[in-house]
């Protein structure tokens, strides 16, 4: 099975962190208050799995479980309802730290904004999000989403009032049309992809996603040595890599970027090393949906670029150990119920610590005994039918 995986080691140094001041503890603090100040607002539970621990020959597992995130099964709502906040507190003048929830969805406030649309494109935890959001203050929101996108993940999201549909179009391609739609109609395009003229919303999202992790040091017994971490464009890898790099500086734990390899955009950069990002094309079929971005953001690569340790791209069967895994736990250990793109990195290890064949990638990244690992499940079952085909039904159960 080793050929479906490949990996990149690009061990950083423990020195001076570089290009995430926007990214450290004080405006992890101040994006956290700011979400505190939603009613459904509570800190995701970080679970500690002991048998499995010592099943697989480290010292702690935990995995941060973002299906309880809002009551909308993922954590992409952080990022949509944070960049949403600062939009609205640029357009009136103010700080976030003075825009509390109850505030923005305030009469005063939607008579001195009047009407405003929140565009984007999604797979769909991040169209829910904004969706959610703009219903929640009281506005309207168009959601593209990919072509393969599950059904059950549309109906949530026109559940919230969004006008979305399903495209012919792959994720970038998405992204560009909804770009092109928000120019046009003079819609605010909430994207977490960044590019050229077009970096403070993607910025804004990245700081959004900080409460997880600030949530996450905070419960904490200890500091972890690993990290493994899944990614599409980069924006939320980007953001825990920078915010624990500020917060653990040059004792920083070692960080592991997990993608599938039909959209392996990030690895295939960090691969090349030459100093540009490299895109993926074409279909990118693959069961972890959030994960399937073909072009980086730019300003999450900025701080993985400086920040990530290894790159590993990995088959659709690693998603699918992942997600099996945490839904059958060993003796009292806590059951997760984690989806395709949540489980990716925890798959990613337990096939490393399990399969003789990556004992030298077990060896380069450090994996022992003393290993205390972090793991973040991002969302849980958000497509329903999909989770029991791969959890019941044993869908990509091998390599074959």
């Amino acid at each position: 099975m080793n050929q479906d995986y490949q990996w990149v080691m690009r061990p950083q140094r423990k020195g001076k962190t570089e290009n995430i001041h926007f990214l450290d503890i004080e405006h992890a603090q101040k994006v956290n208050r700011f979400h505190s100040t939603f009613p459904v607002y509570e800190p995701t539970p970080l679970i500690s799995l002991e048998h499995m621990s010592k099943n697989v020959g480290v010292d702690k597992i935990w995995v941060k479980d973002e299906s309880y995130r809002f009551n909308l099964n993922a954590f992409k709502v952080l990022g949509g309802s944070y960049a949403i906040g600062r939009c609205l507190a640029k357009k009136l003048g103010k700080d976030i730290s003075e825009c509390t929830f109850e505030y923005l969805k305030s009469k005063a406030v939607k008579e001195k904004l009047k009407d405003l649309t929140f565009v984007t494109a999604t797979d769909g935890n991040h169209g829910r999000g904004v969706a959610w959001t703009a219903q929640q203050l009281g506005y309207h929101s168009v959601v593209y989403m990919p072509k393969g996108s599950a059904v059950e993940r549309l109906r949530n999201i026109q559940n919230l009032g969004a006008e979305a549909y399903i495209t012919d179009m792959n994720y970038d391609e998405a992204v560009r049309y909804a770009n092109e739609q928000a120019e046009k109609n003079g819609w605010i395009m909430v994207q977490d992809t960044a590019w050229e003229g077009y970096e403070d919303i993607p910025k804004w999202i990245m700081q959004g996603y900080m409460s997880m992790g600030y949530e996450i040091y905070k419960q904490l017994s200890s500091k972890p040595t690993h990290i493994f971490l899944q990614a599409g464009v980069g924006s939320m890898s980007g953001s825990m890599d920078g915010f624990f790099a500020n917060v653990y500086d040059q004792d920083r734990p070692t960080v592991v970027i997990v993608e599938p390899n039909k959209a392996n955009c990030l690895f295939q950069t960090a691969q090349a090393n030459d100093g540009k990002l490299h895109f993926v094309t074409g279909e990118m079929n693959t069961i972890m949906a959030g994960l399937a971005c073909g072009e980086p953001c730019t300003i999450g690569w900025d701080v993985l670029s400086h920040h990530a340790d290894a790159f590993i791209s990995c088959p659709d069967y690693t998603a699918a150990l992942g997600m099996r895994v945490l839904a059958n736990p060993l003796g009292t250990d806590h059951r997760i119920i984690s989806g395709e793109s949540g489980a990716a990195g925890f798959g990613a290890f337990v096939e490393i610590m399990r399969n003789k064949e990556f004992e030298n990638l077990k060896e380069e990244l450090g994996l022992n005994s003393n290993s205390k690992v972090l793991f973040i499940s991002t969302e849980g079952d958000t497509d329903k039918e999909g989770y029991r085909s791969i959890v019941w039904d044993g869908a990509y159960s091998s390599c074959k």
